[in-house]
């Protein structure tokens, strides 16, 4: 039987096309006429002031705790349920993450645990929008407006999504998005920062180049530009901006298949899960999802070991996902310990991925299935 990996690129057409056309333009580093393109595209997608495409979904939240000038004593909440630089991109300005339990149903971040960890150094909440489902945005904000804290949505998974109808990553105060090669939409490396309070615009641009005033120097704002504050080099690639306009065009297409491999896995092993009491994902009907992702969680840990080698025996390569963050090596050095988010510790040791991505053909789907219904859990 053909071995069905975790995840495998899938072209939209006109990327090399479009790779070529930089080329030939003379133009393959940032700012050039694919980066507006994107810039311009997803600033009316995500109905935001203004878009800064980024080398990564890092880059973006690193942009973030400069923009908010996070210093080391500050504390910033964030579940221990995601990826490391959700925490990590506000450790390296030396604020203390104050990680957040998750909810069980839909892995998102528990809104009401959030006010009883904030505390006079608080200066923001990291949200993260788990498999593209929208966080409880409503509650967060009320709580962020009530503390005055900034709210940055971590939006990695999410993009085209929505929450009661507006954009994931255009709700909070930023939003950072990925186009990873395992996101929806891909130039291998790359991410973009969403930008909702036009007072940041300016010193986003500064930031992102480098910490100088270059783009009001390209603009003829200024006759010379030079060194005005801290930054870094986050600008990504026109090259690689081409190859993302590509896949953006098509994002109808894109969207389509992906919601069509995610709604037959959940209607063909609706069954099979009740029967062997695993979960199948929850997604809130205010929630519209990017089917970024699809997962079950297995009634133990020890059910899931079996399984996930169970099915790579049978050529399906299925993965776990994140480790908490709370009980890793940098975790554990801010003073957490087993036991302190149950929710989360349970979620993660019972979490399996099926493969998915927009190129899975109907058979090799059948396959996945076939072999998800026949696999060991223990």
């Amino acid at each position: 039987m053909k071995r069905i990996p975790f995840n495998r690129i899938s072209l939209a057409g006109r990327e090399q096309e479009y790779m070529a056309d930089a080329i030939r333009n003379g133009h393959i580093s940032g700012d050039g006429k694919y980066t507006r393109r994107v810039e311009e595209l997803l600033q009316i997608a995500c109905d935001s002031p203004r878009v800064l495409l980024t080398g990564s979904c890092t880059h973006a939240l690193e942009m973030c705790a400069l923009l908010l000038d996070i210093v080391p004593g500050d504390e910033v909440l964030v579940p221990s349920f995601t990826f490391p630089t959700s925490a990590g991109a506000f450790v390296l300005r030396g604020a203390k993450p104050v990680f957040v339990d998750i909810r069980a149903d839909t892995l998102n971040i528990d809104e009401s645990l959030i006010e009883e960890r904030i505390t006079s150094r608080s200066r923001a909440i990291v949200v993260p929008h788990y498999a593209g489902v929208g966080s409880e945005m409503d509650a967060i904000i009320d709580i962020a407006q009530r503390h005055r804290l900034y709210v940055i949505e971590d939006n990695a998974q999410g993009i085209f999504a929505r929450y009661r109808g507006r954009p994931l990553g255009s709700i909070g105060d930023f939003g950072a998005v990925s186009f990873h090669e395992t996101k929806n939409f891909t130039c291998g490396e790359g991410g973009a920062l969403v930008i909702n309070r036009r007072e940041f615009i300016d010193r986003a641009e500064v930031i992102r180049e480098k910490g100088t005033d270059r783009n009001r120097f390209l603009r003829g704002e200024v006759d010379k530009y030079t060194w005005v504050d801290l930054g870094s080099s986050y600008v990504l690639s026109d090259l690689l901006a081409a190859f993302l306009l590509a896949q953006l065009e098509q994002r109808e297409e894109i969207m389509g298949r992906r919601r069509s491999i995610w709604n037959r896995y959940f209607h063909e092993l609706s069954g099979w899960s009740e029967s062997v009491g695993v979960s199948l994902p929850c997604v809130p009907d205010h929630c519209e999802q990017s089917y970024h992702s699809f997962h079950s969680l297995m009634p133990s840990d020890v059910e899931r070991e079996s399984f996930i080698g169970d099915l790579n025996a049978r050529g399906v390569q299925a993965q776990s996902h994140y480790e908490p963050l709370h009980l890793s090596k940098m975790g554990m050095s801010f003073g957490y310990r087993k036991g302190d988010l149950p929710v989360t510790e349970s979620v993660s040791s019972r979490i399996v991925r099926l493969p998915f991505y927009s190129g899975l053909g109907e058979e090799e789907q059948s396959q996945v299935i076939e072999n998800v219904m026949a696999a060991q859990l223990k």
